[in-house]
């Protein structure tokens, strides 16, 4: 099965990353895909853009050479409340929310305290998808995240570059992390949190875990453009009138 969504992916504008809109419009198009979402790192990170940044994705067409752009963010977890670094009405006039833990924001502390913001975060209503849950750094009682996911309607991430670049041994957290939510009745999503364009919609890694933990495609939200689009629309999130022909693109 081809994956044509990809959720995660950061912009020069986060400047640890290396590419621009066009260069993965230009990726997006050679590979296939026909949904993405822009979700540059929220502004308590040292290197992140400005809050503005995020104000100002009205700019961003939603449709460039057929394929669709979300306006994100990839917030970060600040406390234990669960609190994260954009807020109120702003939120709204995204497309999607991620959240997760990031080192300089949120040092790693403890299984408890890890597991208190996560599900306060996800329990927020703020949060649309929880980015790289399984990282080995902040260890979380999988069970309890899990049933706090599908309660509220929020996926968790299996990301792909968490094998590959970063948050190395995260490989048996996240088959456990699919193992809970196919348990709880609760949803995946595949994110590449690229950092360049080449990696945009690779999911190798990230599928393998979904497969060695048989958890069902029909609760994984890469799976079509009107999967992610109903979850969206599910979430509260404005359904975007651009998008039509893409929500009549099913697995």
């Amino acid at each position: 099965m081809k994956y044509l969504v990809d959720t995660h992916a950061h912009t020069i504008a986060s400047t640890h990353a290396y590419s621009t809109i066009h260069d993965y419009i230009a990726v997006a198009k050679e590979k296939g895909l026909r949904l993405f979402a822009i979700t540059d790192h929220g502004p308590d990170m040292a290197d992140a853009p400005h809050f503005w940044h995020f104000v100002n994705l009205r700019v961003l067409p939603r449709i460039l050479d057929g394929v669709g752009i979300l306006r994100g963010i990839e917030a970060n977890i600040k406390n234990d409340a669960g609190d994260i670094d954009y807020f109120g009405d702003y939120l709204q006039e995204l497309d999607i929310v991620l959240a997760g833990f990031h080192e300089p924001v949120f040092p790693p502390a403890d299984k408890q305290a890890h597991t208190r913001a996560m599900i306060n975060a996800i329990e927020s209503g703020n949060v649309d998808i929880i980015t790289h849950p399984g990282n080995p750094a902040y260890p979380i009682d999988i069970t309890a995240v899990a049933a706090a996911a599908a309660r509220s309607h929020v996926a968790l991430e299996i990301n792909n570059s968490s094998f590959k670049m970063s948050r190395k041994g995260s490989e048996a957290n996240c088959v456990a992390i699919a193992k809970a939510v196919r348990d709880a009745g609760g949803l995946l999503v595949m994110g590449s949190d690229s950092h360049v364009a080449f990696s945009l919609g690779e999911f190798s890694q990230a599928l393998a875990i979904i497969e060695e933990a048989e958890y069902p495609q029909e609760r994984l939200l890469n799976r079509s453009p009107e999967a992610l689009l109903s979850f969206l629309a599910k979430r509260g999130h404005k359904t975007v009138d651009d998008f039509a022909e893409l929500y009549q693109e099913k697995s």
